[in-house]
This record gives C-alpha cells, structure tokens and sequence, in this order.
C-alpha cells in the first residue's frame, strides 16, 4: 500500500516562499557567471598581453649561450692562451639546508670558509647566488656528487695561458665574466670575444627546463689572433732577462726585440712578472708592462742619434774632429763631464768612448728645431702606434722653450724620455736604410714601409759607429756574440728623484742591432737599479743582449757572418752617463 506524503504536516515545508527571494538568488548567479565570464574574456583577450609578460617574468628566461673565446697564437701557431670548460657552482639559497652536513664538505672542496658559504646563501629572498666561478671540471663533479640540495652547476670557460709568465705582459688576462683585462686580451677584446648566442626557455622554480620556446640562436665563436710574438724567442728573454736582475740585484728590467726588415715585435718581456693562470695577491709592480707603459731618460743610447741628425745636416762627417779636451765643458754655469779626457776625437770616436762633451759640441752645430723635428720624426714625444694599453708617448718639450744647456744634455740623453719600445724602434732607422718603420704585434709577411728620416749612406756610417761602440775599446763589449757581428750603444742613466737626480740609482740601457752589414733584429734592454756593483749598460744590459741576439738569430734561421769569435778585453771601457 502506497503511502502519500502530507507536506502540509511540515513547517519547512508548508511555509510560502517569497517569489523574489528565488529570482533573486537565479540572478546572483548569473551575475557570478557573468563576472567569470568577463574576468575570462579579460584574461584571455583584453589583458591577454599583460598576463603573458608577468608568466614569462616569472618563469620563462633567455639563457645567454656564450661564445668561445678565441685563441691568441704566436707567429708559428704555438698557443698563448686558449680557452676550457668549466663549471660554475650557484644555489637556489631558499633551498639549501643550512644544516646539511654535506655543505660543510662542498665548502672544504671549493677552498671557501664554512662561514662565508652559509652567509652567501643565507639571503633567501634571493632565487639565484653564484658560489664560486670557474671551477675546474674533476673538483666541481666531486661537488655535484656531494648530492647537496639547492647547488647547481653551469657551464663555463676559463681561460689558460701556457706560457705562463714568460708572456704575461704581452697576452695579459681576462676576468672571470671572459673580458679582456690586460695586454692583448685587452687590446683585442671584442674581436676574440666572438658574439653570444642566445636559448628562450621555460623554467621551473628548481631552474630546470622544462620547455623551448623559440629557435635557439647558435653563438659565434671568436676568431683566432695570431701574433707576431715568437713563443721560444719570447721564453729565452725573459729567461736572460730575469737572470740578470738577479745577478745584479736590479729592481726590475725590460727586453724588446724587433723585426729590422718587417717591424714584428718578436719578444717583450718584463721582470718582475705574474702568472697570468693564477692572479692571487697579484701586485700593480707585478702587472707593469715597463717596456711600454714607462718612460726614462735613455742616457747615451741617443748618442747616435744625434750623431745621424749631425750628419743628414751636413755638419759633420765621420771622420770630423771634436775636440773633447780635458773632458770636462762648462755651459751656462753646468759643468758636462766624461768619465776619462779623451781629447781629439772623431766623430766615430765620440760613439765609440761615449763622450758627452762630444755629443755636446755636436748638437751645438745644429739648431733646437732641427733637433726636435729629427726626435720627432723617430717617434719621441708621440703616441706609438701599435694596439697595446698603455703604451706612453714619453716627453720632448717644444724646441722654442729649450735653453742652451737643455739642447746640450738631449744630446746624451737627459732632458728628454722614452719608453724602451720607443729606443728599439727608433733604431729601426739605422737598420732599414735610413727608415724609421711602424711596429707591430700582429704577423706580417711583408716588409715594413716607412719613413725615410736618414740617408741610407748615413744610416749605414751610424751602424759602422755602433759596430766601434760594440767592439774593442767601445763601452759595449760584452755585447759581442759568437757567430754574429753586433752593433749598439749602452747607456746609463742617473735616477730621477723629485727635482734632482740620485747620486747612487740607475737605469742601464743597451740597443742595438745584428747581423750589422744587413740588420735582423733590433733589441732593447734596460735593467733598473742594478745594485751589485756594477751599474754601467755595458756591464749590466749589454751581456743580456748578446745572449738574446744569439738566440734569436739561431732560431730565425739567419746564417752566422763571422767565422771567429768576437774580441773582448778583460776590462771594458766606462762609458759616460
């Protein structure tokens, strides 16, 4: 039996809904639908713009894919620095636990105090935190299998240099970002950098990806650079170079040698000197490139010089007398004095003994300006045209505003500077016929134009006169070489100190040029305050030179043009300052 419901019985039930009430409660939702509705419309077609922009700042990136730094190679393709993989160790901070034991041992591996690591990563309002950089591949996989959570790798190059310090100062470094910091690094910097590639992603929060969202861009490696420097030539200067200074006690030294016949730039050295692979408590004396970046009085190395504008003028010959007296000359209330009375000189002899009374009365033949418009011809006083930081121009003051005395001491080489590559390049001009000719750090093939300063006939008399100053009864015996005839001129130089000039602190500089008939190499050296008690250019710069010029005719190849070995007194003559 079916039993009816009484609906009247229940209260609930039996009480009158309001119509209103019902329409009331269909139109809120309704109008819910229609603000879900419009906030969907808004999202998706209105806005649609902004909210992608704010999902893509959140969590999609572009991933720089850098490009391979490229490699700087000496003239025979011998590397000078290169570039490796390496890993880069970051952290997610707000996902690493502090109180993982294992953070400690990651800390021991990457030679970081525990307590700086837990201080890098204690900012956790921070998503992205670099621990160390460049790290190398075997110790940042012994990191990664630590397991530690929150520490990711990335990779990365870094940069090496195989020679080491022996080429630290014409390579230099980059900095951990790969951008050029010091020498060819620097100087070449946009062209080895190459050009960055570039991958649009979407991340997750742990930094992973998850999705490509356009064509990856390939990255353009750097080219190669080849320079004109030869590694083997480069490592046997600053060998000899380094020797001496610690033979002599010396504070620091340079070594050039140059081209005669294409103006490369062969070796330039420096000591004091850094590894360029390892820059720990790296000091600036340690990062000076001194044969270009300072400048010094060059002492009698300009002696020739002098001699060579004397003669283009027409006012001297080789043979011409110059009466050097008791050695001593007084202008202008100065005395100028030579370490031995020499007397009747020739021109030739003045070169050969370092007179500076001779050098004095030579320059009086001729004008200030013809002298600086020769100092200025040679490269003195200019900015040297060659792509390195830093190179200096050096000083020669205006002719109109030298004294008589001021004229009187450029001649020997005080009154005027120049950085050590500027003196080995000025006497290009004696080796190449007369030309003073541009230098170069790059490999050039082709023999050098260049500017035609001296006659060839000249230029030649010159190179007769440095082959005295190097030979028997000259100041720079001991730059004689077995197999290979020589010609230079030492120089030494009283220190600058405030106004004056220290009695006891020198600069000995030697440069010259070998074979002598046909130059094919031109090298500079200067050692800075030798202390062992020798202090002379002959004494002390000239030895580094012959055993450079030995060593780097042998490796260029050049044939010896002598059968005999060179003749060298016991004692060498003092030259003049």
């Amino acid at each position: 039996m079916s039993r009816s419901i009484a609906y009247s019985s229940s209260p609930l039930l039996a009480s009158k809904t309001p119509v209103w009430r019902s329409k009331f409660i269909v139109a809120g939702l309704a109008l819910a639908f229609l603000g879900l509705a419009g906030r969907a419309a808004y999202v998706q077609v209105i806005g649609n713009d902004f909210f992608q922009r704010q999902g893509e700042v959140r969590f999609a990136r572009t991933l720089e894919l850098p490009a391979n730094r490229g490699r700087i190679l000496d003239r025979n393709g011998l590397i000078l620095a290169t570039s490796v993989v390496a890993q880069s160790i970051w952290a997610i901070p707000e996902d690493v636990d502090k109180n993982d034991p294992k953070l400690r041992d990651a800390a021991r591996l990457l030679d970081i105090p525990y307590a700086d690591l837990k201080k890098r990563l204690s900012d956790e309002k921070k998503s992205f935190v670099w621990v160390k950089r460049q790290v190398d591949e075997p110790l940042a996989q012994k990191v990664h299998a630590l397991g530690v959570k929150g520490l990711y790798l990335r990779k990365d190059y870094k940069r090496q240099y195989p020679e080491g310090e022996a080429a630290a100062h014409v390579v230099g470094f980059t900095n951990v970002e790969d951008l050029g910091q010091e020498g060819v690094e620097l100087a070449f910097d946009k062209a080895l950098a190459g050009k960055p590639g570039s991958r649009r992603v979407i991340k997750d929060r742990l930094g992973r990806v998850v999705e490509d969202v356009r064509d990856v861009v390939a990255p353009v490696d750097g080219p190669d650079l080849q320079l004109s420097i030869d590694s083997k030539i480069q490592f046997f200067a600053y060998q000899k170079l380094k020797d001496a200074i610690e033979q002599n006690k010396a504070k620091a030294g340079s070594v050039v040698v140059l081209d005669a016949v294409t103006g490369e730039l062969l070796a330039l050295a420096n000591y004091p000197s850094y590894n360029p692979n390892n820059r720990v408590n790296l000091s600036g004396e340690q990062l000076r490139n001194r044969a270009l970046t300072d400048s010094f009085e060059p002492g009698s190395t300009m002696k020739p010089i002098t001699v060579a504008m004397a003669l283009e003028a027409g006012r001297v010959t080789p043979q011409t007398i110059i009466d050097t007296g008791p050695g001593r000359l007084t202008l202008a209330g100065a005395t100028i004095t030579d370490t031995h009375a020499y007397g009747a000189l020739t021109v030739e002899g003045v070169i050969q003994k370092s007179s500076n009374v001779g050098a004095t009365k030579i320059a009086q033949k001729m004008s200030a300006q013809e002298m600086w418009n020769t100092f200025t011809a040679l490269g003195f006083g200019q900015k040297p045209q060659i792509d390195f930081p830093g190179a200096v121009t050096g000083r020669v003051r205006p002719h109109k505003t030298w004294r008589p005395i001021e004229q009187a001491t450029m001649s020997y080489g005080y009154g005027l500077s120049a950085s050590l590559f500027q003196m080995a390049r000025s006497y290009t001009a004696f080796a190449h016929d007369g030309q003073i000719i541009p230098a170069t750090m790059l490999k050039r093939s082709e023999p050098a134009v260049g500017v035609q300063v001296f006659s060839a006939a000249n230029a030649a008399a010159v190179r007769k006169m440095l082959q005295m100053a190097a030979g028997p009864g000259g100041t720079g015996q001991k730059a004689q070489t077995v197999g290979y005839s020589v010609g230079g001129k030492s120089g030494t130089a009283h220190k600058q100190v405030g106004k004056g000039y220290a009695s006891n602190r020198y600069r000995a500089w030697f440069t010259g040029m070998a074979p002598i008939e046909t130059p094919r190499i031109i090298v500079a050296v200067m050692v800075d305050e030798p202390s062992n008690g020798q202090y002379f250019g002959g004494l002390v710069a000239a030895p580094v030179f012959s055993e450079v010029v030995q060593q780097t005719l042998r490796v260029m190849g050049v044939s010896p043009d002598m059968e005999v070995k060179p003749q060298i007194v016991a004692k060498s003559v003092e030259e003049s300052f």
